[in-house]
Parts: structure tokens; sequence; C-alpha cells
């Protein structure tokens, strides 16, 4: 038996011959008992904690064989229900923030604060569309005069929505509008310190506590004024603009966004102010999910119930917009995190509130069912770091006449459902499915789906879409068509899909030896059912369950379905099938496509998508399924594009400018781009992003490498061209194709 200090934030602990090594930190949870346990395989070291809330936190090894130890905490209530997580209720205004109360909408004005009259008119209009809360920039002392009057007007006009302050870089204007506004937002990484120069500094202990005694100088006296008025506070931090001594102690990582956040927490405890709620925004989905666990799963340790705000910054526009921002707030909603949501869009404000509200509705709805499965014991899942499980791609096996290697793709493969009216008009149906075509054959392209599901096989004697047909399985598409379609009117080299009892009947072994099978599975069947599975040579897993079975969480049963492979090492590819209902909304579309796949996408379990919807727009479909890929950082096939949502601070027409650079780079798969209204985030929000085109002073724009600005000052007129040139400059640029 041993004793130690752990750090509240772990980085990890390193195993040593005599005992355990711990990280640094400025901030230790005592423990004792430590003590050398097997758990599974593996010895590892059980930990027991002497503050409340979580009482046993267990380390184990980062990877096999890793002397690096980190924890496995628990980041949700339920990994196989939707069980809403228990917070503390904090008041914003008249409005109640927390787990007793529903998810409530916000979105951000993007009018001149200081336009007192168009700020009200457009708060007026986002508070008509349903928003619970109103976020507004002030940045100067101008402005937070003008947020007086704002109020005031307001309040005569009979609107009490709360009002938000947004704050960078600006603690006495902090201080100065805490008098009137309901909520205050801090930004961590810019509140106290400077901006971040992307320097690697070494600190000493002693300078890294004075550094966290500044910063409790500069923001106690905000602390203290909220709690005079009876004020909130959000601690937002986010992901593009932590400080240097955050990235040189922690690196730019999402545990040095939770050290960042818990900074600001730990003063605002100690001065026993507790009316605060978390953020932790990112544009990759990804960094964003997992920072929140991070975030949560820290909080379990030390007994904290602070609310959460969620949301993925700088989502961009349109279906792109929604689906990032659907991945990232709604995989957290299906695990019960989040108490306040906001749709970042370049849009116009009230365009959120919309989606936001699809997304609240989604939570609430699996919350209130508790959608989930049967208990089951989850060992194989990595949560708080992406390391995605890569089903064994198809191979092609001795005597096959056509290639099936092309029918699952490596990064992420997208499936979609054809039907036999498609089939009449063969080159229009090419084109559908984004296949290149030359002198009206098909072949594969970047973004060509890869393989097709058709429920109804043509007739025998139906030369042309049978021809059709066999012209796709020649560029190695596959064809999947159902076990009685497939036994009645064969279709030579068809993959067959079947069903476990299906294949527990032995009917398949009607078919000719080695057909290629399709295995549907739902995830929540007895293992024993399961057990089929060991003795099946499949080429791939549909995961499919019905949709008007809303008590199953179909993200949970997925968990369930990929934690019994795992255990028994089949690596067969799982491609997420999602039946959606006929006259379904494009918005919950989408919002469901990324909250229910991309939940289980961002934890790398999965190797595609397979999305069916009546009466919906088939490119539509298809172009969804690669934005779902592609939002979960898995197969690029199109220009990503960082773009914020528009604020008081924005120095330029963000809707217009970013639909001109739309038109003009849409073309480029692989390249990154950062459309920033202003630099307030800090560069590194532009930390995913190749190139950069920000506003730098009104009519100006500054030019971006990676975080690195490369050109300064050029005119609004020439900027885009010059952007254009950049990127050729850096030899990502391609001509678009003439069909383009």
């Amino acid at each position: 038996m041993a004793t130690g200090a752990v750090p509240a934030s772990f980085t990890g602990l390193k195993s040593r011959e005599n005992g355990l090594g711990f990280a640094k930190s400025m901030e230790f949870v005592r423990v004792s008992n430590t003590q050398r346990v097997k758990f599974r395989r593996t010895k590892v070291s059980v930990i027991k904690n002497s503050n409340p809330g979580q009482e046993i936190v267990e380390l184990q090894p980062a990877s096999e064989g890793s002397p690096l130890l980190v924890p496995r905490q628990k980041y949700c209530e339920s990994v196989h229900k939707t069980i809403r997580r228990k917070t503390r209720t904090v008041m914003v205004g008249n409005v109640a923030l927390g787990s007793e109360h529903p998810i409530r909408v916000q979105t951000m004005t993007t009018t001149d604060t200081k336009d007192v009259a168009g700020t009200v008119e457009q708060v007026m209009g986002i508070a008509d569309k349903g928003a619970d809360l109103v976020r507004i920039t002030v940045q100067g002392k101008r402005e937070a005069d003008a947020c007086y009057d704002i109020k005031n007007t307001l309040v005569q006009k009979n609107y009490n929505i709360p009002l938000v302050a947004d704050i960078h870089f600006a603690p006495s204007v902090a201080l100065r509008v805490a008098e009137c506004f309901d909520k205050i937002r801090v930004n961590p990484g810019n509140f106290a310190d400077r901006r971040a120069q992307f320097e690697q500094l070494e600190y000493t202990e002693d300078e890294y506590q004075k550094e966290i005694e500044h910063i409790e100088q500069v923001f106690t006296p905000l602390v203290e004024k909220c709690k005079q008025y009876g004020r909130a506070m959000r601690i937002g931090t986010n992901h593009g603009s932590l400080s240097d001594r955050i990235m040189s102690y922690y690196g730019d990582s999402p545990r040095g966004m939770v050290e960042s956040a818990f900074e600001f927490a730990r003063i605002c405890r100690k001065l026993d102010f507790h009316n605060f709620v978390f953020s932790m925004k990112a544009s990759n989905p990804v960094i964003m999910v997992e920072a929140y666990r991070l975030l949560i799963a820290e909080m379990y340790v030390l007994g904290w119930d602070y609310p959460l705000h969620l949301g993925v910054t700088e989502a961009g526009e349109g279906e792109d917009g929604r689906m990032k921002s659907a991945i990232g707030i709604g995989t957290l909603l299906q695990d019960g995190l989040g108490d306040t949501i906001r749709v970042s869009l370049t849009e116009p404000p009230e365009e959120e509130i919309d989606p936001c509200r699809r997304l609240a509705n989604l939570g609430t709805r699996a919350a209130e069912l508790q959608q989930g499965v049967e208990p089951f014991e989850e060992k194989h899942r990595r949560y708080f770091d992406f390391q995605r499980r890569t089903g064994q791609l198809p191979v092609q096996k001795e005597g096959e006449e056509v290639d099936y290697r092309g029918v699952l793709h490596r990064d992420g493969s997208v499936l979609v459902s054809v039907s036999l009216d498609q089939l009449k008009t063969p080159e229009l149906l090419y084109r559908s499915l984004a296949a290149k075509l030359v002198v009206g054959m098909p072949f594969k392209d970047l973004a060509t789906v890869d393989s097709i599901l058709l429920r109804e096989l043509p007739p025998v004697d139906d030369n042309d879409a049978r021809l059709a047909l066999k012209r796709l399985i020649d560029i190695s598409m596959g064809v999947i068509t159902p076990l009685s379609e497939q036994l009645t009117k064969p279709l030579p080299y068809a993959m067959v899909l079947v069903t476990l009892k299906e294949l527990s009947s032995g009917a398949h072994k009607l078919l000719p030896e080695g057909t290629r099978l399709v295995v549907s599975v739902r995830g929540d069947e007895p293992k024993e059912e399961l057990e089929i599975l060991k003795s099946t040579d499949a080429t791939m897993i549909l995961h499919d369950i019905t949709y008007t079975d809303e008590k199953i969480g179909r993200v949970h049963a997925a968990r369930r379905l990929f934690e019994y492979l795992s255990e028994n090492s089949l690596d067969f590819p799982v491609i997420h099938h999602i039946q959606f209902p006929r006259a379904i909304h494009r918005d919950d579309l989408v919002i469901g496509a990324g909250s229910n796949a991309g939940a289980l996408l961002v934890d790398g379990l999965g190797d595609g998508v397979l999305l069916e919807a009546p009466e919906q727009d088939f490119e539509f479909l298809r172009n969804t399924s690669f934005n779902l890929l592609q939002g979960c950082r898995m197969r690029n096939t199109k220009t990503e594009y960082v773009s914020c949502p528009s604020c008081g601070r924005t120095l330029f027409d963000l809707q217009e400018i970013s639909a001109e650079i739309r038109e003009k780079t849409s073309h480029l798969p692989g390249v990154s781009i950062a459309i920033m209204g202003c630099i307030v985030n800090g560069p590194g929000e532009m930390a995913d992003a190749d190139f950069g085109y920000v506003g730098g002073a009104p009519g100006k724009i500054d030019l971006y490498v990676g975080k690195t600005v490369v050109k300064r000052g050029i005119a609004m007129e020439q900027a885009t061209d010059a952007l254009i040139q950049l990127i050729k400059d850096n030899g990502r640029w391609v001509d678009p194709s003439a069909e383009e």
C-alpha cells in the first residue's frame, strides 16, 4: 500500500519499478490506498480519491505495453442508455439552466453593438423565434455603455430575454457590463493572458504559479461583481485561443482546454461563487467531443455539478454547418450531456434557432425515454481520444471473376439505396452516384458512392437494367440485394443481404458457393443470436435499428455490437444503416444522421454510412453521407471550410464573402480554408485550416497559412484573388474540370 497525489487534471502517470510517477500539475487531489490489482489481463493502479464524487479512478496502459497509465474515468451517467447528467441550477436572469430544466437554446447578434436600435430589433426577432438567451459582443467601453440602452429599451418593449455579454481581452469592460446584463461569457485563453504567439515557453513551478496569481488578481473583481448583482457566468474555453502558457504546459489539446477553464473555476469556487457554466468549443467536432468528455470526467472525480453549454464553433453554413453541429452537440446529448446549446452558422442568427431546437428536442426525447439497451460492460471503446477501429476491407478471393476490393473505402464508405426506376436512365444514375462518364461508361472518382443497396432486382429479362448494374459491378461498385430477391431473380456477382435469423436457419446455403454476404444486425440481440457471426464470412455488417423502435438507443446498441465484435476478435467492417421515415424534414435527417452515426464515428466505431429516406432527393442523401464522414474527420472529398457565424466584431459581410470564396474554391478536396470575421478567438481557431481569410481592419483582410499571417491589410476587393494566389503559391491549387 502506498500514498500519493494525483493531479486533478490527469495528464497521465508513468509506472516505474518502485511505484508510480506523477505528472506535473499546479493543483492536486489527495489520494490514498494506491494498490496494484488485475484489470482484465493487465496490472493497473486503482486509486481511492479523498474528494467527494467519483470514489474510484482506474488507471490502465494508454496502449498495449505502454508504461503510460491513463484514467478510465466516468464521463456520463450511463454508456448503455441516455440518462441526463445531474447538475445544479444556474440562473441567467429569469431563465434556469441545469438538468432539472429544459435544454435551453441560444444564439448571438450580428449587429454593431453600438447600434442600439439595430441590436434591439435583432434581439426581439431572435426572442420571437423562440430563443431562451441571446449573446451580444461587448468589445469596448462604448459598446458597454450601449448595453445599458439596449437592456432598457428591451424592457420597455416587454422583452425580458436574458442578455449575455461576450468578453475577450477586456476585464474592465466585463465589470462595466455586469451591472446591466444577466450573464458574462469570459474566454479563459484571453481574459487575463496575452494573445497567444504560439511560442513554446519553459516555466518553473514558481513562474507558473505567479501567472495563476495574476489571473486571480484580474478575475476576482468580476466574480465579486457577479455575486453582488446576481449574475451568471460562462467559462468558455475555445480551442483556438489557448494561451501560450497552457499550450506550453499541456499542448494544444483538449487537456489544455480543460485546465484553462479549471483555473478560472477554482477562483470562482474559492470565492464561493457557483452560478456558472462551462463550455469547451472547437471547430473540429472530434476535438470538441473529447474536450467536453475530459471536462466532465474531471468534474465527476472532483464532485462538481456545473451545467454545460454545448457548441461547435465556426461550424459554417447550410448542411455543412448543421452536420458539424449535429456530430458534436448530438454526440454529447446522446450521453445525457448538455444544458444549453448553440448551433453556430454563417447565417442570420434567427436561422440558428430552428436546428438548435431540433437538436434540443432530440436530446430531451432520448433522455425522457432513456433510450438505450440492456446493461453491458464496455472495455474497448477509447472515448477520450480518437482511435479508429478499422474493419478488415474486402480482399480478393481465389477464383473470383470480379473485383470486390472497391466495394468499401479505407477512409470511410458511402452506400446508397437505388430504385428500379433509377435503373431506367443509366447515365443519369451514374452521375447521381458521382461517377465520371467517358463515352457513357462509368468510372469511379474521388467522391463516387462505393456500394448500392437494391431492395428489388430488375426482372431477369430486363437486359438494359441488368447491363447498367453489370457496368457498376465492373468498376468495383458493390451491389447489395436481399436474400429473397437473389434467390428468385439472381444477379451475377451481387452481394446478398441476410439477417441473423436467415443465417441461423441456413437459408443462405441455397446460394451459390462463394456468394458474398452482408449481414444486417440490430446490436440489441441476445448474445446467443450474435454467436452465428463467429462462423460467418461476412463482407460487411449493416447496423440497422428500425426508426420506430423509440426505446432502443441506436448509439447504445451499436456500442454493444462493437464491444461484442472486439471481445471476439471479429473485424468485420460495420456500416451505420439508418432508415428514415417518409416526409422527414431535411434538417431532422441531417441532425439525426450526425447525432446517431456521427456519435459512433467520432469514437472511431464504424466504416461508413447508408442513409435511406423515401422521397428525399438522391443527391442530397449522397452529399449528406459524405459530409458526415468529412465532419467526423474520416474521408475528405471536398474543400473544408471553418467559417465563423458573424457577430458585432465582424469586419465584413461574412455571408457574402463566404459564398464568393466557396464558389471559387469548392473544387479543392483536401484543402481547408478558414473565413473569419475577425481574429478575436485567435489564429489557433485555424489550427485545422491550411489557409485563413481574416478581417484585420475595416475593409482590410489578412491572409494566413496555418496560424501564421503572411499578408496584411489587403483591400477587400482584391482579397479573394489574393487568397487563390496564396493557395497556388503553396502548390495546393488545381483548376476545376470543365464539367465542374
